[in-house]
């Protein structure tokens, strides 16, 4: 079994050495524990430091790419080097790494696919009255678009095992961290949380300049999710709204009309055919988003495959015996998973050991 603890960075050169000392070298339940900096375009020498620092795996960007980039690069690359399980943490010192071990015992005991650190934002004292409200209320959202209870469900601190990761697919530019979310609760993928006391704030967010630039971003990747997701509820709710919107007047068109006075309320007929049309709509799109819906369920299968045979199959204890991997082949020697991926991701690029 091997653990990798993959580190997005943006110009964090100087808080990466103070996560480097605190990631365990050893984990229960693991043979080894890799190390892979995912550096998007830093300017300040963050992958130098890295190396220096004695970190095998490093990618680098040539620009900024964005987090959520940053995230599927990562997890593309430590599927290719035979991870089993991913853990993400962040460059800026924020999580407590020595809290890896925990944060994997579910996966490994086999009671999860993912595990969600639980920062318990309410006790953050540099977040705001109104942020912390916005997480919760965020937190709401996802949850009930996913159909799971997590109380943190921004949190960038969180462990994937090789199946979950073969089937997530991330499509948005932003950030991962909602949309694997609201994916996995939507394939079935068994999703647990885990307390957390992070660690004091080294500096402002990169990935947004305000709260309202994150909460216009991260509501545009969660309403998506959700038309990709659960069309049904998203049309028929909005296909109920416009249908009120027209009985509402054109009742009190023919309340008049019963009265002889329909005269001059026929604009009241014409609000309610618009909005007769805007229902009509809604039930029209949900026809075309179940189509789709349909078609990415089969298009996800197929990538899910691909992915097994780019990365191999997926690997879960069972007995001590990895599932996927042979009992018995010629010669009486079963391959490694290094056997079965790539000496080297294009586009990507290893530090010298």
């Amino acid at each position: 079994m091997k653990l990798f603890v993959q580190i997005p960075c943006l110009d964090e050169a100087g808080t990466l050495p103070l996560v480097l000392a605190t990631i365990p070298r050893r984990v229960e339940g693991f043979d080894s524990v890799e190390i892979l900096v995912v550096d998007d375009g830093s300017t300040d020498g963050t992958a130098e430091v890295a190396r220096r620092l004695g970190v095998r795996h490093v990618v680098r960007h040539p620009s900024t790419l964005g987090l959520a980039r940053s995230f599927r690069d990562g997890v593309d690359y430590a599927l290719a080097h035979g991870a089993d399980v991913v853990v993400n943490t962040d460059g800026d010192n924020q999580y407590p790494s020595e809290r890896i071990g925990d944060l994997v015992a579910p996966i490994v005991a086999g009671q999860a696919d993912i595990v969600v650190a639980d920062r318990q934002t309410a006790t953050i004292e540099h977040f705001s009255p109104f942020k912390k409200r916005m997480q919760r209320l965020g937190s709401r959202v996802v949850s009930a678009a996913a159909g799971v209870e997590l109380p943190d469900a921004a949190s960038g601190f969180r462990a994937y095992s090789r199946g979950a990761l073969l089937r997530l697919n991330v499509v948005t530019q932003f950030s991962y961290t909602m949309e694997t979310i609201i994916q996995a609760g939507n394939k079935r993928l068994r999703i647990a949380s885990l307390p957390i006391t992070t660690n004091a704030k080294t500096r402002e967010s990169r990935l947004f300049s305000n709260i309202w630039q994150h909460m216009g971003r991260s509501g545009r990747a969660i309403v998506r999710s959700w038309i990709m997701f659960r069309p049904h509820l998203v049309f028929l709710t909005l296909g109920a709204l416009f249908f009120v919107a027209a009985a509402v007047p054109a009742v009190r068109f023919l309340v008049f009309l019963a009265q002889g006075d329909a005269g001059g309320h026929v604009q009241s007929l014409v609000f309610a055919g618009a909005m007769l049309v805007g229902a009509l709509l809604c039930l029209a799109l949900l026809v075309i988003a179940d189509l789709q819906r349909t078609n990415r369920t089969l298009v996800e299968e197929a990538l899910e495959r691909v992915k097994e045979l780019q990365y191999g199959p997926r690997r879960v204890v069972l007995d001590g015996v990895p599932d996927g991997v042979p009992d018995a082949v010629p010669g009486g020697v079963a391959p490694s998973a290094t056997d079965r991926v790539p000496d080297h991701v294009p586009g990507e690029q290893d530090a010298p050991a």
